[in-house]
């Protein structure tokens, strides 16, 4: 070794720091441009809160619960396109979180979670507040890490952000035993990741993709079908370009919302259980189904032996195991969809496109035809119908470029059906496990990380009980989320299955709630209460303008059920579309 070489080594072990696992841990966020940070302290974990105490670059958020953390940390990565970072003590901390992992893991949202737990000598000893994490996340989560050396903590930490956010995206448990976070190592933090059997694929075949073009050039009677993958990809923009190029309507899943203009003139919006019904019949009767990042979920397909049956199948996905695990494929494309569309349009062929150009407008007259089919608005009782107060909010803030988050149930579908979102990462829902309580918590996170943003959370009565105590939450640090609660006095989509299915036998489905207006005035926040349909527009206005979170009850109808409707079991073109002798009162959605 020469004396230059020496002399430099020298100079950078000087530089190389010796902390304690807590200091390296939060060096490491800061590696990762971790701004923001969703948490709870407890035991294991204190000596992290004590170097959060005096870190100015991370921003911690005191969460009221566990679970509403891990929503936050996915709400905000939803709208950033970032990983959202939960922190959560060891034991029931760790358990609490096991909700928020299944919803990002089923809907494909990168965060880290991390969780604290009992020092090394104690794993195995039932311990106070132990727990197996590594066992109990391992179903739920991407993949989970137990770090076993202070020195192994900066490739832990690096790998989980970058496992969470490549690929397809998900949530990464990492599990830190206190000992962990006492003993001292020196902070190295690799600059790559090495992980032998874990590379996603993301450039298409070529020769698939020149087949799937060469089927859509041929198709008559084409569909897309827009995934959340196309969000996840940022590919809202070549999937506009490629549809217009075409001239190929587009339908989207509860994940894509967002990913295909929703006033564009192509948009069909939603497909599937409560699908629009021209989403639906395109669905069925299209001769070539386009489907880009989903996953065809039984809401999506109805029944299986029924969907697409006649139809030639194009499935573009990362994630090769999403790839005929449900519906058969004719032409697979495994790769990211950004790439693969931007390709796609690289090798267009204007002249194959005119060929059936004309049979693909008659399509699209068709569908267009389909479109005057509607459901109407009912009232009983003089109350407020649900639908028509979704309606008002969606025309009272559509100019503002919201983002709108919703709980799960007869609202989260209204939503879904009349909002009209032309930009991606607007619209904050859960899709594959259907959490009730997601939506607060994750629009807390949305606020968070939009903070110039109007976020509005739509939620019904049932499920904003399940994490009201995020109230807390946004008084303390001053978030301005506007809560509209659909109120019917039911688990509104519960009770419609029973009115439907089970001889309207309403089976513990009506719930009391308490006074949402005196509830968010003792958390110090704004609470109002709407019974009439012309207080609706003052009292949005109001809530819009208020400086700080809000609570709106609005009093509507308990009868009303959602429309369009598939059974299950059933094809999605036997699409139910109202009560029987419902009075068309009020106006008309989808």
């Amino acid at each position: 070794m020469s004396k230059m070489q020496e002399s430099t080594d020298k100079e950078v072990r000087k530089e190389i720091k010796t902390l304690t696992g807590a200091e390296i841990f939060i060096e490491c966020l800061k590696e990762e441009g971790v701004e923001e940070l969703f948490g709870y302290p407890g035991g294991v974990i204190l000596h992290i809160y004590d170097q959060l105490y005096n870190c100015k670059e991370i921003k911690h958020y005191l969460v009221r619960h566990e679970q509403g953390a891990v929503h936050a940390a996915e709400g905000y990565a939803r709208v950033t396109g970032k990983p959202g970072v939960a922190l959560v003590t060891s034991g029931p901390g760790a358990c609490n979180t096991i909700t928020g992992l299944a919803n990002a893991y089923y809907d494909g949202y990168p965060i880290v979670v991390f969780t604290g737990q009992v020092a090394s000598g104690l794993i195995g000893n039932d311990a106070f507040q132990e727990a197996d994490v590594v066992g109990i996340t391992r179903p739920c989560c991407k993949h989970n890490y137990l770090v076993k050396d202070t020195k192994d903590l900066p490739r832990v930490i690096k790998e989980a952000f970058h496992i969470a956010s490549t690929g397809k995206p998900g949530p990464v448990v990492v599990d830190i035993p206190k000992d962990v976070l006492t003993d001292k190592a020196e902070f190295i933090y690799p600059e790559k990741v090495k992980l032998p059997g874990y590379n996603p694929n993301y450039n298409g075949h070529p020769l698939q993709i020149a087949k799937a073009l060469n089927l859509l050039y041929k198709a008559e009677k084409p569909l897309i079908l827009c995934g959340g993958g196309v969000i996840a990809s940022d590919a809202p923009e070549e999937l506009l370009k490629l549809a217009k190029i075409l001239n190929v309507p587009v339908a989207n899943t509860l994940m894509g919302t967002g990913g295909y203009p929703g006033t564009d003139e192509l948009s069909l919006g939603l497909v599937g259980m409560h699908g629009n019904y021209w989403a639906n019949m395109a669905t069925a009767n299209c001769d070539t189904l386009f489907t880009i990042g989903a996953r065809f979920s039984d809401r999506v397909t109805g029944k299986l032996s029924k969907f697409c049956s006649d139809a030639k199948i194009i499935h573009i996905d990362i994630d090769p195991c999403s790839i005929s695990k449900n519906v058969p494929v004719d032409i697979p494309i495994v790769g990211d969809a950004k790439k693969i569309l931007s390709d796609m349009l690289n090798i267009i062929n204007p002249e194959e496109i005119a060929k059936t150009a004309g049979k693909k407008a008659q399509w699209v007259d068709k569908i267009n035809e389909w479109k005057q089919k509607r459901v109407k608005f009912s009232r009983t009782d003089n109350k407020m119908n649900p639908a028509s107060v979704i309606q008002r909010i969606y025309e009272l803030t559509k100019d503002k470029d919201p983002v709108i988050c919703t709980e799960v149930g007869q609202h989260q579908m209204w939503t879904g059906l009349i909002y009209k979102f032309d930009r991606p990462r607007r619209f904050v829902t859960s899709g594959g496990l259907g959490t009730m309580g997601f939506g607060f918590p994750a629009a807390v996170g949305a606020q968070v990380g939009q903070k110039d943003k109007l976020v509005i959370n739509i939620a019904g009565d049932g499920s904003i009980q399940m994490n009201i105590q995020e109230l807390g939450t946004c008084v303390q640090n001053n978030i301005p989320v506007k809560v509209f609660i659909i109120n019917n006095g039911y688990l509104g989509m519960v009770r419609q299955w029973q009115e439907r299915l089970f001889n309207e036998q309403y089976s513990h489905t009506c719930i009391q709630s308490p006074d949402y207006v005196k509830l968010a005035e003792a958390y110090g926040a704004v609470g109002m209460r709407v019974t009439r349909e012309e207080e609706l527009d003052s009292a949005i206005i109001k809530a819009l303008e208020t400086d700080g979170p809000v609570f709106v009850d609005f009093i509507v109808d308990s009868m009303e059920a959602v429309f369009p409707w598939v059974l299950a079991g059933d094809p999605i073109c036997n699409v139910l579309m109202g009560k029987e002798g419902c009075q068309d009162v009020q106006g008309e959605y989808s």
